[in-house]
């Protein structure tokens, strides 16, 4: 009796040193890596904003806009798995730093753009700036958190997509109003410049703040670090360890990128002309326009947390995937068909973007089942880079076809039509695979 009651007095005082630990890592890590996201997101699609005006003020077409709005991904899709790669191997504070820094400068840089040619050069050079970002955050979080709370914290991270709409929306539309002509420059100059701000602040907080990983961890107690390293090694007991040749001939990982692709093609159709779809329900004010594009992604916040939770839960992934998908493509489609209510148009455009976002954490925890060490870091990067040309697809699609049809909606159906396929690929995954990580 004394062995057992010793043995489960220790279990609980692993329990607790667990918990404990957990606790520290989720409040030092991603509330700041959150706001990280805010500023990055704000700064790739803030374009979406400048837009209003930015196209009258410089005569881009509708065609040169989403071409330099998808051009973003060009730069982003080159860079991503060699960037991924380098921070596996640098460290993610110096890393993810340098990312912060450099496209804070060249976000700011935009206010200079004049001609078709410089805006695609700048838009090009975001994306090679911005590339590794994202997927080195996902690569980060299962250096500290195992599979079955990695959902949720999957969705604490990418709230910043939401969160930067809800925030973004508003003070896109205040700055729009409030500082046309001030010093002599346009609205959109100001934009660009005003909201690189927050991005160059960050990345040198990062280089203080942010710790490698679990053993440099100043704030947690030689124990903690034990019990936290001991179960992210067993957690990657009997996942690959292969060679990056071996990741990009991985028929499982193409699987992935391609419904990402889809995923993002939902994604980048609703960020890059959110704004205008709104717009186009008979909303005339800039900044009424930020304040109604603030409700559909603080709708999404709410969808990504409590989708996140219930796949957690419950261990299904599928489904939890390809029901949000569904439901976004419904959304969008819906949103076309009611642009002449605002009320009716606004609910469809909040289901499409709520639904959309709600896939997001749920697929991350998808490559991560089946990979570790440098075959995820180069995994994650190639599913990335790979989905994220779906935001030069879908904005090039979009604006291409509105020059020629005079509306966005032949472009939303596509969108809408890509999301639905994403779920229909989800749902033939095998279950056992992307289920793996309960």
């Amino acid at each position: 009796m004394d062995i057992i009651a010793k043995t489960n007095h220790a279990a609980l005082d692993r329990a607790t040193v667990e918990s404990r630990a957990y606790a520290k890592a989720t409040v030092r890590l991603l509330p700041f890596l959150f706001l990280c996201y805010v500023a990055a997101y704000l700064d790739r699609v803030n374009v979406g904003f400048a837009k209003l005006q930015m196209l009258n003020d410089l005569a881009f077409s509708e065609t040169v806009y989403g071409l330099g709005a998808g051009i973003f991904f060009i730069g982003y899709f080159l860079f991503e798995v060699p960037s991924n790669i380098i921070m596996h191997r640098v460290g993610a504070r110096v890393w993810i730093a340098r990312i912060m820094i450099t496209w804070a400068v060249i976000s700011a840089a935009s206010l200079f753009v004049k001609t078709p040619t410089a805006f695609y050069v700048m838009r090009f050079l975001l994306g090679v700036a911005e590339a590794g970002f994202f997927p080195g955050i996902v690569l980060y979080l299962t250096y500290w958190f195992p599979a079955e709370r990695r959902g949720r914290m999957n969705a604490l991270f990418m709230m910043g997509i939401p969160i930067a709409g809800v925030v973004g929306g508003p003070v896109s539309g205040w700055i729009m109003n409030a500082f046309q002509g001030v010093g002599g420059w346009s609205n959109w100059q100001w934009l660009f410049l005003l909201e690189a701000i927050p991005s160059a602040v960050l990345g040198v907080v990062t280089l203080c703040y942010l710790p490698n990983g679990i053993r440099a961890a100043s704030w947690l107690t030689d124990e903690e670090k034990d019990v936290l390293a001991a179960n992210i090694e067993r957690d990657n007991i009997g996942k690959t360890h292969g060679t990056l040749s071996g990741v990009f001939t991985d028929a499982r990982v193409w699987k992935m990128a391609a419904i990402y692709f889809c995923c993002m093609m939902g994604l980048y159709g609703i960020s890059f002309y959110l704004p205008t779809l709104v717009k186009a329900t008979g909303v005339k004010s800039a900044l009424d326009v930020g304040l109604l594009t603030a409700i559909p992604y603080l709708c999404a916040v709410a969808s990504m947390f409590f989708v996140a939770r219930s796949a957690d839960r419950t261990g299904e992934r599928r489904w939890h995937f390809a029901v949000p998908a569904v439901l976004a493509g419904a959304g969008l489609f819906a949103s076309t068909q009611l642009s002449g209510n605002i009320p009716l148009a606004m609910v469809a455009l909040t289901v499409g973007t709520a639904g959309m976002l709600a896939t997001m954490p749920v697929f991350w925890t998808y490559p991560s089942a089946i990979l570790a060490g440098g075959s995820a870091a180069a995994a994650i990067g190639m599913i990335n880079s790979i989905g994220n040309l779906a935001g030069f697809v879908s904005a090039s699609i979009i604006g291409w076809m509105k020059d020629v049809t005079h509306s966005t909606n032949a472009g939303i159906y596509c969108v809408a039509g890509a999301l639905v396929l994403g779920a229909v690929l989800a749902l033939r995954q095998p279950r056992e695979l992307v289920n793996k990580a309960d």
